[in-house]
């Protein structure tokens, strides 16, 4: 995609570029998961360009205790909580955004809708980000209500959006099999910043976790797609009582998985949720950060284990592998036998797995959020200049 270039000033006077609404809401969700980080990472690099106006869109209520609202732009809220919000769009493409927003932006020139919900009325253009067509593709992974609002809402995308963007080719090749107009799809990778190690190690996170051994890392929130009982497979093939399992990530929904955890042989630490700060020390001192996804739309826990030097064992065929390139181990997803070849060949081979340190940043440097951010602001300038929402 050609690099962003900046509108001429508008008759009004106002900064030029584009003025855009990105929708926050899912900030208002009980458990954010990884796309609440990516879009709050998106919206702090398009707020230090000069080129696009930002104002965002959150719902009524207290967001998740595991974010932070961003300061780098203003965030109005709408008068739903998301709950009732995301029916309302649903139903009756009600509340709009502009209305929240005009004051602070002086109009809306694009929506940009970051869920797969709705999307809005609006006479603005739609920008909308497809993170995965799961709820179309795999709907067993969600919950009835979750299929029941993004399966309609990702059609509705598919047939109104002047744009969409996808965080990989993989999203992007199960769009144009769901009928998705090439012309207007847009790969824009998520990206990762430079990793400073903790001034101790991770020591002391490490300690107050009871980590005194060699531990394997799952990142994530516990959902079926997330693979958690097939590493616990792995781990009981591997056998050794010596090695922890540290699930670092909230519980979100799906079968229990105590049972198949209770087949690995040696300790489980589940942190829960964790900040940015305590997760960098848990991948400082991991042997492997294991990712054993079903499927992902791009997984910035494996670009965050590479940006980190964490030795990455991770899933083959997926957008995993697209990510992390040759700088992860690779096992097919669901193969509990080959995924414990694959972390053997990590725990075992001191050689390899300092290749994959060294691997991993270099790989990483290749995911800029300034680069993230100048792709997705030239396609709110292509969105905008197409003259608003399609039929």
């Amino acid at each position: 995609m050609p690099a962003a270039v900046p509108s001429p000033p508008r008759p009004d006077g106002a900064q030029p570029g584009p003025r855009v609404a990105v929708t926050l809401t899912q900030l208002w969700h009980r458990v954010p998961g990884g796309t609440a980080t990516s879009v709050l990472e998106l919206v702090d690099a398009l707020a230090a360009r000069s080129d696009v106006r930002l104002a965002g869109v959150g719902a009524r209520g207290v967001p998740s205790t595991s974010v932070t609202l961003p300061t780098s732009v203003p965030v109005a809220t709408l008068p739903l909580p998301a709950t009732v919000l995301y029916d309302s769009w649903d139903r009756l493409g009600r509340p709009a955004v502009e209305p929240v927003v005009t004051s602070v932006l002086g109009g809306v020139d694009v929506v940009h809708l970051t869920v797969p919900m709705g999307p809005p009325r609006s006479r603005a253009a739609l920008v909308a980000t497809v993170h995965d067509l799961f709820p179309l593709s795999r709907p067993e992974w969600f919950t009835r209500r979750g299929v029941r609002l993004m399966a309609p809402a990702l059609r509705r995308i598919r047939d109104h959006a002047d744009a969409v963007v996808v965080p990989s080719r993989s999203v992007a090749e199960d769009c144009r099999r769901h009928g998705f107009d090439p012309d207007r799809l847009h790969v824009v990778p998520w990206g990762t910043r430079p990793v400073t190690a903790p001034a101790d190690g991770g020591a002391s996170v490490r300690r107050r976790f009871g980590l005194a051994g060699p531990y394997v890392l799952f990142v994530g929130t516990v959902e079926p797609r997330k693979g958690l009982p097939v590493l616990a497979d792995a781990l009981a093939r591997i056998g050794r009582a010596d090695l922890t399992l540290v699930v670092a990530g909230p519980s979100g929904w799906g079968p229990e998985t105590a049972q198949h955890l209770a087949a690995v042989p040696g300790p489980i630490v589940r942190t829960g949720f964790v900040g940015e700060d305590e997760l960098l020390a848990l991948r400082a001192g991991a042997a492997a950060c294991c990712l054993p996804s079903w499927a992902e739309g791009f997984g910035l826990p494996a670009l965050e284990a590479l940006a980190a030097g964490t030795p990455l064992v991770t899933s083959s065929g997926t957008a995993l592998a697209e990510v992390a390139g040759d700088a992860a181990v690779l096992a097919p997803p669901g193969r509990a036998d080959l995924l414990a070849d694959a972390l053997r060949s990590v725990l075992d081979d001191d050689a390899l797995a300092d290749r994959l340190r060294e691997a991993g940043p270099k790989r990483a440097a290749g995911f800029r959020w300034e680069d993230t951010a100048a792709a997705y602001a030239e396609v709110y300038r292509l969105a905008a200049g197409a003259g608003g929402r399609r039929p």
